[in-house]
């Protein structure tokens, strides 16, 4: 039978300070959180990028002076690496009321255009870095107006009204198991997003954030960015994650936006070098766009840093839920946020809330994703008694066996991730040279973990993974394991890419 769940922010009172909690307050679009933003934090820091401190006074003075390049569309493509222009032309051409196309600055010429005319973009803003990839726009679309986002005007425009319904931005999800689709989100929806990124931490406001996911995604646009933003913090941008650890000892960041593979590489260097490489300062890592694993939480705790984890969608303005109980509940992704209904449907999570996207661009993916208007994640998940949330698995990503049953990948994955010298798994279906499909594991080690083995240390997780293995019940048991000397594949917000299933 469905399930519906709600939870109000009541729930997360108890996780935050008395007065912070009632600071934490809705705005029905971005133009009305920035101006607040301008008033209350007018002389704070808002972004020190490549030597500069800008202000949030500076940042809106620039911004106004950038304001009067742009035309009267109501789209407009940012091509951007992660910078202070980024935030500049962002807030600009939000605030102007457009919607803003993010594109990641790792897309070829093609691809640009290609996105611009399918998009309806009725101007480009690019940063001079990323000049040659305009070369197909150029010749194909000469008509369309490029920006440079280092450009100045003399003169100085305002912010402009918006609607909470009004689009604000576009955004490309993951496309970890298919093809990428692009993601219209509301006023509404990014200030939902932007505000539950407030929940479930006891030091929200005035703090140190620091940037190092890319803009172009969804986890670091709206819970770095945007949050950051909202609450009067300072975010130092990392341009290089070459220089992260350097860049970290200078700002000194209080909290931390990660996805588990960037957590997993600070650990192991702060195991190595004998002290924290995220530095004393840091309280906080918010951590996902990929499963967290409960090793990474309580040794983060060890250091004296509250690792949690959460669950989001791009087509959710990234949060859905965050586990402020991660060391008791290491395995949950937490309680669902405010303002949104979540169903269980034969295992899958479906969605309703203000935090959802309006549709994809392209009509044919709306069509697949939304029934009686709740949006199919495609997630399998189970609820605690206690409303805690767990993912199990992707319902794309189901192997059905030769015997009619069903394996989430995830799920078994699971099992074999439990042993601390185990960083990562993948359970996939795999084909003998004799026609027969079996079950197949990879695991890449932690090896940090496993300096006290003696002997053969690939025969001893094999042997490891074998007892695991003959636990399982008879369906979800692999037939061959490979440990793997190198890193699986992974997209650019980490994500492991998953293998194609075998046809």
């Amino acid at each position: 039978m469905d399930k519906i769940y709600t939870t109000d922010r009541e729930s997360f009172r108890k996780y935050s300070r008395p007065e912070e909690f009632e600071k934490i307050r809705p705005f029905g679009t971005v133009n009305e959180m920035w101006a607040h933003c301008v008033k209350e934090y007018a002389d704070s820091v808002a972004v020190e990028d490549d030597g500069r401190k800008i202000t949030f006074s500076q940042l809106e003075d620039d911004a106004a002076h950038f304001r009067p390049l742009l035309n009267d569309g109501k789209r407009a493509a940012l091509f951007c690496p992660n910078s202070y222009e980024f935030v500049k032309a962002y807030i600009a051409a939000v605030t102007s009321g457009k919607s803003v196309i993010v594109l990641p600055p790792q897309l070829p010429a093609d691809a640009v255009y290609g996105c611009c005319m399918m998009m309806g973009a009725k101007e480009l803003i690019y940063h001079p870095a990323l000049e040659e990839k305009l070369s197909t726009v150029k010749a194909a679309a000469p008509q369309l107006p490029l920006v440079s986002v280092t450009a100045v005007s003399d003169e100085s425009r305002p912010a402009s009204g918006s609607a909470p319904d009004d689009d604000c931005v576009i955004m490309f999800t993951g496309g970890t198991t298919g093809k990428s689709k692009a993601a219209v989100l509301s006023h509404r929806a990014v200030m939902e997003g932007t505000v539950n990124g407030c929940y479930g931490y006891e030091r929200v406001f005035g703090q140190r954030y620091m940037l190092i996911l890319p803009l172009s995604h969804v986890f670091g646009l709206i819970r770095n960015l945007m949050t950051s933003l909202y609450t009067g913090s300072a975010m130092f941008i990392c341009r290089n994650n070459k220089d992260m650890f350097r860049d970290i000892a200078v700002f000194r960041p209080t909290i931390l936006v990660l996805v588990p593979a960037l957590a997993e590489m600070a650990l192991t260097l702060s195991r190595k070098f004998g002290k924290n490489m995220l530095g004393d300062d840091l309280k906080t890592i918010i951590c996902g766009a990929a499963a967290v694993s409960p090793y990474l939480i309580k040794e983060y705790a060890k250091l004296g840093v509250a690792l949690l984890p959460g669950y989001g969608l791009t087509e959710s303005a990234n949060l859905v839920s965050g586990n402020p109980e991660s060391l008791s509940k290491p395995e949950s992704v937490g309680l669902p946020f405010p303002n949104q209904t979540l169903r269980v449907v034969d295992g899958e999570l479906w969605i309703k809330g203000d935090n959802m996207m309006k549709g994809y661009i392209d009509p044919s993916a709306n069509e697949a994703s939304y029934e009686d208007g709740w949006f199919k994640t495609g997630d399998l998940v189970r609820f605690d008694e206690e409303g805690f949330l767990y993912i199990t698995g992707r319902s794309k990503e189901i192997i059905v066996l030769s015997n009619g049953e069903n394996v989430s990948p995830a799920e078994v994955e699971a099992h074999f991730n439990a042993p601390a010298f185990v960083q990562d798994t993948q359970v996939f279906e795999d084909v003998l040279p004799n026609g027969s499909h079996i079950l197949a594991l990879e695991v890449v080690p932690r090896v940090t973990e496993l300096k006290g083995v003696e002997g053969d240390v690939k025969a001893y997780i094999t042997a490891e993974m074998e007892k695991i293995n003959a636990s399982l019940p008879p369906y979800q048991r692999v037939s061959r394991i490979e440990i793997r000397d190198t890193d699986f594949e992974r997209t650019p917000s980490m994500k492991i890419v998953r293998y194609h299933k075998c046809k």
